[in-house]
């Protein structure tokens, strides 16, 4: 789930002047992913030295507040070639901040529950540095939540109703959420320092060594040559980018600098090349072996190994990808798209020889993950220290000395925006802990009833809808989780459904108008319209909208059942994404009207029930959806040879 360094994430940053101020950030970034690296391998108990995990948890705010106020910029106008006073004070308290918690944690552990003024005072310049550093690197909305919940947890006696409780001291407020292993040393913290950061470095270390160009390469050799033959490119270049990329924004403009100019020369319109590069790149967060920050969030939330849930979003992500796939190719018959011009198209003998040493980490991490069951971050850090001696066997591929020192760089770079999210993520749930608020809203739902669950589902999709038009898929997921995803498991939704339900459709915020970033930036690229770019989007990527609601109800697509309902489900799931997928181009052999379009998508859906499973009436559904298919593809097929006839 790494993030790598795009053109667009490289100018946000500050390109420091002074060589020696330069030099410390440079040494700042670098030090994340060495720290994060030795603790993982448990390197200070190995030499003598104790350390808690709040301990190292201190260093890693250190390190990413101070790079986060020293390499980030405080506005639009602020220099980004100098570093004003103001944000080295704001580095210099950060030094303070965490500098408490790593020198005097273990005593803090045995008076955990005394409001000394010094932990009063320091956790609330925590707390303000924490939302000053996520407003600068993603903006207002996420700060806005947290000042919120905060402010309930102390004016909650204000409130009517089931939120009525008794107010909690300002200073109770700030102590919990500085120092409890619950708040901002939570989870979603703990999580990135240690996991998704090992997946950062593999992500950096793999693009290093020239693995981006080899995606295109391979995706391009393998399908230029068929009818729309640059969108199949761009769907499966950033599906294989998605597996070490878990930015979605970055992923489109990696791989869309290429794709999308292509697309637009070979006769998609610019809205629509906009469109499928940036549901290609979305679905990046959905694809295992390497998913986004959230599913290792998530694999910590419900208590199980990250592999199981990546296997659970397998059949869901394949599906992702076929109904656009179709889209795309029904799309370029329909405007007589043709294929990629020869002169553009590498042989594939020798792409593969030339990166063929690619296909290799990813086999590691996929051996690793899923045969040898090792912890997720050491996967990575292996998969990563194996691939630099591979690198090696090409000249032009070698990570030198000096190109390790660019990749840690760009893993701690990489590393800000993530972190600093989920540490004020880390607060709200503090909030969540402190005020019980996660079981009042369990309550709240509850009392609604099962009857209303449908209305449930839509209503958290809508609100994680919201939630992402200014928060990044994690942060979204990490609310929306702690505060509806109880609730609906109480419901009796499979917790692995609900968790996996409110994560895509946090994923979905990135491509659904009005604020769509992935597609915003596949828009900008395109040179088309935002909002139309952003509807063909939606377009694009109906299914993710659709298979939700279905494993809720009957988890078989979530590979949780017998074998045989399973590879059943799998069966009919694909044939009605097929159909769903020909619905929303209006197109098969000739284009098909409204009335048939609608009749068609009602089919598939139908088809994607899984048959004999929890859903009552699913063979039923099944049954209808493939006959009415079945008879609208002999029509067709009929229809062409008859108008080909004439």
């Amino acid at each position: 789930m790494p993030v790598t360094l795009a053109p667009e994430g490289e100018a946000r940053f500050r390109r420091i002047d002074m060589p020696w101020l330069r030099g410390i950030q440079r040494l700042l970034l670098m030090a994340i992913p060495v720290v994060s690296l030795l603790f993982a391998f448990d390197v200070p108990s190995r030499m003598g030295a104790a350390v808690l995990q709040e301990q190292f948890l201190g260093v890693v705010l250190i390190l990413v507040l101070t790079s986060t106020f020293i390499s980030m910029p405080a506005g639009a106008r602020s220099s980004r070639r100098k570093v004003p006073w103001y944000d080295v004070v704001l580095s210099l308290l950060s030094l303070v901040v965490g500098g408490y918690l790593v020198i005097y944690y273990p005593r803090i552990v045995n008076e955990i529950g005394e409001l000394t003024l010094d932990k009063v005072i320091l956790g609330w310049l925590a707390i303000v540095l924490a939302m000053e550093a996520c407003r600068r690197m993603t903006g207002w909305v996420l700060l806005i939540i947290a000042a919120v919940f905060i402010l309930y947890a102390h004016y909650s006696y204000l409130f009517p109703g089931m939120l009525n409780a008794r107010g909690i001291s300002w200073s109770k407020i700030a102590v919990h959420l500085y120092i409890d292993p619950n708040s901002l040393l939570g989870i979603p913290l703990t999580i990135v320092a240690t996991i998704v950061v090992a997946y950062i470095l593999f992500g950096q270390v793999l693009f290093a060594t020239g693995g981006g160009e080899f995606f295109t390469d391979i995706a391009t050799s393998l399908l230029g040559r068929f009818r729309g033959g640059a969108a199949k490119m761009s769907l499966v270049s950033s599906a294989l980018f998605g597996t070490i990329s878990g930015s979605p924004v970055a992923n489109v403009v990696m791989t869309g600098t290429i794709s999308i100019p292509l697309m637009k020369r070979t006769g998609y319109k610019p809205h629509v090349a906009g469109a499928v590069e940036s549901v290609a790149s979305t679905g990046g967060q959905l694809m295992p072996p390497v998913m986004g920050a959230a599913a290792f969030v998530m694999a910590e939330f419900l208590g199980m190994p990250y592999a199981q849930v990546a296997l659970a979003a397998l059949l869901p992500a394949l599906l992702y990808y076929v109904a656009l796939f179709v889209q795309v190719d029904l799309e370029a018959g329909k405007t007589g798209i043709t294929r990629v011009p020869e002169e553009q198209i590498p042989p594939l003998g020798a792409v593969l020889k030339k990166g063929w040493i690619f296909v290799f980490p990813i086999g590691i991490i996929v051996y690793f993950l899923f045969f040898l069951n090792l912890e997720a971050a050491k996967a990575a850090y292996y998969a990563a220290a194996l691939t630099i001696p591979v690198s090696f066997l090409r000249k032009e591929n070698r990570i030198t000395f000096k190109k390790l020192l660019t990749v840690l760089e760009g893993t701690g770079q990489a590393m800000l925006e993530v972190a600093v999210v989920c540490a004020v993520a880390g607060i709200v749930i503090g909030v969540l802990t402190i005020t019980g608020l996660a079981f009042i809203f369990t309550l709240l739902v509850d009392m609604m009833g099962a009857a209303n669950i449908i209305v449930i589902l839509a209503l958290t999709g809508i609100v994680a809808l919201i939630l992402g038009m200014g928060m990044p898929t994690t942060a979204v997921y990490v609310v929306v989780a702690l505060t509806l995803a109880p609730a609906l498991a109480k419901l009796g939704i499979s917790p692995l459904a609900a968790h996996m339900f409110v994560f895509y459709y946090a994923m979905l915020s990135m491509i659904t108008p009005p604020v769509c970033i992935a597609s915003f930036a596949g828009a900008a690229l395109a040179g088309a319209s935002p909002m139309r770019t952003g509807y063909a989007s939606m377009r694009l990527g109906i299914i993710a909208y659709l298979v939700p609601f279905i494993f809720v109800f009957d988890p078989l697509l979530l590979f949780q059942g017998p074998a045989h309902l399973v590879l059943l489900a799998a069966a009919t799931a694909f044939a009605g994404t097929v159909i769903i997928g020909i619905a929303m181009a209006g197109y098969f052999v000739r284009p098909i009207g409204w009335i048939l379009r609608i009749v068609l998508a009602l089919s598939g859906i139908g088809l994607l029930i899984p048959p004999g499973g929890a859903i009552a009436h699913s063979w039923l559904a099944n049954a209808i959806g493939a006959a009415v298919s079945a008879l609208f593809i002999v029509l067709e097929w009929r229809g062409r040879k008859a108008v080909a006839a004439a």
